[in-house]
């Protein structure tokens, strides 16, 4: 197996931890920044829950966060 394939095998999984770590920061950060998450709730009735959402969505915006940093830290590293 050339050295191409086995690098590119390597860093499959980190690129999987990348776009979750991407993927996550984004959707949680539209729903803390802008009111998405809201009107969707007051769409379907479940609007007595807005006031909970920050306990939820800033400590998910931050583990994302750090997940794709960790991404970033490890695909540098393997460089």
């Amino acid at each position: 197996m050339s050295a191409i394939r086995r690098r590119a095998r390597s860093l499959e999984p980190v690129r999987a931890l990348l776009g979750v770590g991407l993927i996550g920061t984004v959707i949680t950060a539209l729903c803390c920044c802008t009111r998405v998450l809201v009107m969707f709730l007051g769409l379907v009735g479940l609007s007595a829950l807005t006031g909970y959402l920050d306990y939820v969505l800033f400590p998910a915006l931050g583990a994302f966060t750090l997940l794709t940093l960790y991404a970033l830290w490890r695909r540098n590293n393997r460089a």
